[in-house]
């Protein structure tokens, strides 16, 4: 089945601002679901901005990378709010101080909750809850034992005694009752982080605001997915990396992206229907109005890497699935608001997959002008069912990319964007907004003007990434009235 007709996404021009969770302002190390997240979608609809894009919400370990989640369904508990979880009346007497917001603060604070949750929870909040358990069991009960098990035996899960490597399920009866509060108490931290999860949901499409999701195409290694079905995944019969997932010498790094993530075993997920991608769809649609599906190219074919070897530049091209796997899931859901990131080495194979299962692809300004005429990322050669970009997560800002460039280049910018006499990102900005792309999104560093320093990730790197925050201090006072005006020129008014 293929999308016959445009996902509510693409059904007319919109505008979209990219913008992090953990990259709002407020207290704490990170942004989180409270009060600034529904602050930000009011500045969103005075621009006249209909989509708020964001990276992956699982949860991170300690390098902060929304790309390495322990789960692909769980929401990361550093998220959560506290203010909203004393606004409940589970948590009382516990002040929202830089000290009490702190990750070992907030932690402590969202312990201390389940307790009051269990003490003074009405019976309509204790069915809640039991409807959140029996609604996401499905991942839920693999999810809470592993995190529990994790974090009693502090090391990979393929390093664990072979009982609970393997799952013997006499050896999971007895962690179950062994970590049966910690397992409890994990559920609950679900909970609390769906329930604000769909608040902030309910509020923005109230207010015309849809909100734009990111699904990693691989999974980490140490996730509670990967314990749960180790038959999916290219592993050794111990649990450890046969292989790894990564991506040859391209435009970020002379020497590849090793990203260390298992492969899958495409036959065993085609023999049983594609059972993990569809209950991982299931979760997306719960969460978002549409998604960005990461690494597309990786649906037709991955680059394959020996575990043992340290750079990706020693791989090779392995055949995907992805055309099975398409047909199943519009077989499951009908039609479905994807987008696909089709970036880096797209063949002629990779083009035909996307366009055979009616999916948008991705259009970045910054990789525009070299090349010549031909260039598809011109914004001359864009088509409808794309997204048009200035840059994404993993660019530079594009002040900082323009300011980086030589002279030559600077002037072919220039001499392409009419010599405008608007100070850079604007001029790409409105590129971008002009664009034909049915959506055109905008990274919030470039609408802030912010240029070197500012940029949320350098791929190919594991420190100084996804840490960006912007302050309200940043935003000009009539910000979102110029945002507001360019939007309505470009007919993407939200």
């Amino acid at each position: 089945m293929k999308l016959e007709q445009p996902a509510r996404c693409f059904d007319r021009r919109r505008a979209g601002v990219l913008l992090h969770l953990t990259s709002l302002p407020g207290q704490g190390p990170c942004g989180d679901l409270g009060r600034e997240a529904r602050g930000f979608i009011d500045f969103l609809v005075a621009a006249g901005i209909s989509v708020w894009q964001m990276l992956p919400v699982g949860p991170t370990g300690q390098d902060g990378s929304p790309y390495q989640a322990s789960s692909v369904h769980a929401g990361n508990p550093r998220l959560i709010s506290l203010e909203w979880v004393l606004e409940q009346g589970w948590l009382q007497d516990y002040p929202l101080d830089e000290a009490h917001l702190s990750e070992e603060g907030k932690q402590l604070g969202l312990s201390l909750s389940w307790n009051g949750f269990m003490a003074r929870a009405t019976p309509a909040e204790r069915a809640a809850l039991e409807r959140f358990l029996a609604d996401n069991a499905y991942w839920l009960e693999d999810y809470a034992l592993f995190q529990a098990l994790r974090s009693e035996l502090a090391r990979g899960w393929w390093e664990w005694p072979t009982p609970l490597r393997n799952r013997d399920p006499q050896a999971l009866a007895a962690a179950r009752v062994r970590r049966a509060d910690d397992i409890a108490y994990l559920k609950y931290e679900q909970f609390l982080f769906f329930s604000q999860w769909d608040g902030l949901r309910s509020y923005a499409n109230r207010h015309g605001v849809l909100l734009f999701g990111d699904m990693p195409i691989f999974v980490a290694h140490d996730s509670a997915e990967v314990w749960a079905r180790p038959q999916n995944f290219d592993l050794n019969p111990d649990g450890s990396l046969r292989v790894v997932a990564g991506v040859p010498p391209d435009y970020f790094s002379a020497t590849g992206q090793r990203w260390g993530n298992p492969l899958y075993r495409w036959e065993q997920m085609r023999a049983d229907g594609f059972a993990f991608w569809i209950e991982r769809m299931r979760t997306q649609l719960k969460l978002f109005d549409m998604v960005r599906i990461d690494h597309f190219r990786g649906f037709e074919s991955c680059w394959e890497i020996p575990a043992q070897e340290p750079y990706a530049i020693h791989g090779s091209w392995v055949k995907a699935d992805g055309d099975a796997l398409f047909e199943r899931l519009y077989q499951e859901f009908g039609s479905l608001p994807l987008v696909a990131e089709d970036l880096g080495i797209i063949t002629p194979e990779v083009e035909a997959l996307r366009r055979r299962h009616a999916l948008p692809g991705m259009k970045v300004l910054q990789f525009a002008f070299s090349g010549g005429p031909d260039n598809p990322y011109l914004p001359f050669r864009h088509f409808r069912d794309s997204v048009a970009y200035t840059g994404t997560h993993d660019n530079d800002t594009s002040l900082g990319w323009y300011l980086s460039l030589d002279a030559g280049a600077r002037r072919s910018v220039d001499e392409f964007l009419g010599w405008s006499q608007e100070d850079m990102p604007w001029p790409l900005i409105r590129a971008a907004l002009a664009s034909v792309a049915a959506l055109a999104v905008l990274p919030m560093q470039d609408l802030l003007g912010l240029g070197e320093g500012h940029r949320m990730n350098l791929p190919g790197t594991l420190e100084g990434n996804w840490g960006w925050r912007f302050t309200w201090d940043q935003v000009p006072a009539d910000l979102a009235q110029r945002v507001r005006r360019m939007v309505a020129l470009y007919g993407r008014l939200g």
